[in-house]
């Protein structure tokens, strides 16, 4: 049975999560206050935009930990380029103080489509990241 959480294309029903974080550039602590606040605005706007919805968002000082649901013909690489493009741009041209850094999200992300990925997986893939 198919009940309302599931999404509907022409040609096909699906349930597509993806559990997705990414890291500020050298785990610098600069996502909070006036930046949090605008780079949640930018990550719903995105989302909206595109017809993603997201389930869940938490974003710490030096990373961000979204969950959203989009239609599976989308490649997962789009989804996070589209998060962190616009959100990179956008909170740069408003914050000068992040073009100190030579771009404001690291080259590399985690994804899973599990809906159950355990913190525990999170967090050691944050403590993982390399200060590049």
């Amino acid at each position: 049975m198919v009940d309302n959480q599931y999404g509907r294309s022409r040609h096909a029903v699906y349930l597509a999560n993806y559990q997705l974080v990414w890291l500020a550039k050298r785990k610098k602590r600069i996502l909070v206050g006036a930046i949090k606040a605008r780079l949640e605005a930018i990550l719903r706007q995105v989302a909206r935009e595109k017809g993603w919805d997201i389930l869940d968002l938490d974003i710490q000082p030096d990373h961000v930990h979204l969950f959203v649901s989009a239609d599976p013909k989308v490649a997962i690489n789009y989804i996070v380029n589209a998060f962190k493009g616009r959100s990179s741009h956008d909170l740069r041209k408003e914050f000068p103080e992040l073009l100190k850094l030579p771009s404001l999200w690291t080259h590399f992300y985690f994804a899973s489509t599990a809906g159950r990925v355990s913190s525990a997986t999170i967090q050691k893939y944050i403590e993982e990241q390399t200060t590049i």
